[in-house]
């Protein structure tokens, strides 16, 4: 198909807007629809994107309407009944996936994919950051927003490798092909879909059977899933402590995590962390596998990972200093929510915590809300949202009160409403305080961060 124009139904998603940006670069014309503006379809719109925000065919542009040279990508969030899908489905125009579209990519250069129940984005990041550094360079397609780039998206004339976020969803990791993959957890999730944890378990076995002869699958140790490689790829296991990749000498402390990286391919002394937290230990043990596979130095890599800002929403610091300390991070799954607890309390060993956590989804609240507890009880103080929905209508009797009743009976706790949160920081004090969850609660950061500078002022 000789692509003259693409179309994107759900043009504004993070991984959408990627692919936005490439065709953009390729000089073809992308329209596109999204439910709201955003800061993100403003910044679409002024690099050449036609975007609009109401479901009508009519505000498909012309360019748009030629199914002969017309690729049509959408997100499987649009539902099935959105009016301009239809359209393009009756009159037999090429519509594809985001992961179908990122499949073909991953044929057409060597793709280097970052999959796992947690982790994923900041491992793809980290990943495209030391290659995009280094003589290698890269494409990349990221699940959130980079703080060295300011985008989700890096492009390359000369690289021929593409790091892509495999994203397990509604196994849209299927469509990859890739060359090498990291695999950084498989606890279970989108159980709407996969319906149980052994179907979850063998998503991942299945993406594990596409890497590529020559290539090579980086794992995680300890994993509970099957691995099904093709003749010819290489296998290798991480973590903190142990297997073919891991750390050795590790040092934490006044602000700094630095580490030894072993290696079957090359040791790398003195790896500092541009963002230290814990888990990026996890992260950046997998993140230099992979670039060492691509080809990079080992003083390239212990250059680019001292640089390596981090992710919007993930391990997101707004203020840092012995007054206060306030992050952001996607953190949806318990697992995850863990993690990240722990990772903040062994940065902040000695000062009370407090996570706001809005639960994502009514069906992950219902399948996970003791898990959800479990996690949310190593926090001293926890102010618990509403649901967000996204995608999902209500299930009775599914209320972030269920995970409330399990939380730990002697901690402070207290169920409250989004818009009440401004008020309850500027009429209480906090020492560290965490907004957890993939919802919209992160839309108040600013403000957060504002009352927060204020106290500070004013305490001076």
């Amino acid at each position: 198909m000789d692509i003259k124009s693409t179309y994107f139904i759900g043009a504004g998603g993070i991984g959408m807007s990627a692919l936005v940006r490439y065709f953009l670069s390729k000089g073809i014309t992308v329209g596109g629809y999204d439910r709201t503006p955003s800061p993100l379809t403003e910044e679409l719109c002024k690099e050449g994107a036609l975007i609009h925000y109401e479901d009508d065919v009519n505000q498909i542009p012309a360019a748009c309407r030629d199914k002969e040279h017309t690729l049509v990508v959408y997100t499987p969030a649009i539902p099935s009944d959105h009016t301009e899908l239809t359209y393009f489905r009756s009159n037999n125009f090429d519509i594809q996936k985001r992961a179908q579209v990122l499949g073909t990519l991953t044929r057409q250069m060597r793709g280097l994919c970052c999959a796992g129940t947690h982790g994923k984005t900041t491992t793809s990041a980290m990943t495209a950051h030391l290659l995009h550094e280094s003589q290698v360079g890269c494409n990349a397609f990221l699940g959130g927003i980079t703080k060295n780039y300011g985008t989700n998206y890096l492009l390359s004339a000369t690289s021929p490798y593409v790091v892509i976020e495999a994203d397990e969803f509604d196994r849209s990791f299927h469509h990859l092909h890739p060359y090498a993959s990291i695999i950084t957890a498989t606890d279970a999730d989108h159980l709407d879909i996969y319906g149980t944890k052994e179907a979850y378990l063998e998503s991942f076995s299945h993406y594990s059977s596409l890497i590529q002869p020559g290539g090579a699958l980086i794992v995680h140790r300890g994993l509970e899933m099957e691995e099904r490689l093709q003749e010819g790829v290489r296998r290798y296991d991480y973590s903190r402590t142990e297997g073919d990749f891991h750390a050795e000498n590790i040092r934490i402390g006044n602000g700094r995590i630095v580490f030894d990286l072993i290696s079957p391919i090359e040791n790398i002394r003195n790896v500092e962390l541009g963002v230290p937290v814990s888990i990026n230990i996890d992260n950046g043990i997998a993140s230099m596998a992979l670039a060492q596979i691509a080809g990079c130095s080992a003083d390239e890599i212990r250059s680019a990972m001292a640089t390596f800002g981090g992710v919007d929403r993930r391990f997101d610091f707004k203020i840092k200093n012995s007054r206060h300390v306030l992050l952001s991070d996607y953190a949806h799954h318990p697992e995850e929510i863990r993690q990240s607890i722990l990772s903040i309390k062994e940065v902040f060993n000695d000062r009370k915590i407090t996570a706001i956590f809005q639960p994502h989804l009514f069906t992950r609240t219902r399948d996970f809300y003791k898990e959800f507890a479990e996690s949310l009880s190593l926090v001293d103080e926890v102010l618990l949202c509403d649901i967000y929905p996204a995608r999902e209508e209500p299930i009775p009797g599914i209320t972030s009160e269920i995970i409330y009743n399990e939380l730990r009976p002697d901690m402070k706790k207290e169920l409250v409403h989004k818009e009440q949160l401004p008020e309850i920081l500027r009429s209480r004090d906090f020492d560290v305080l965490v907004v957890l969850g993939a919802g919209d609660v992160d839309n108040y950061m600013a403000e957060f961060t504002d009352i927060l500078k204020e106290k500070e002022d004013v305490g001076k």
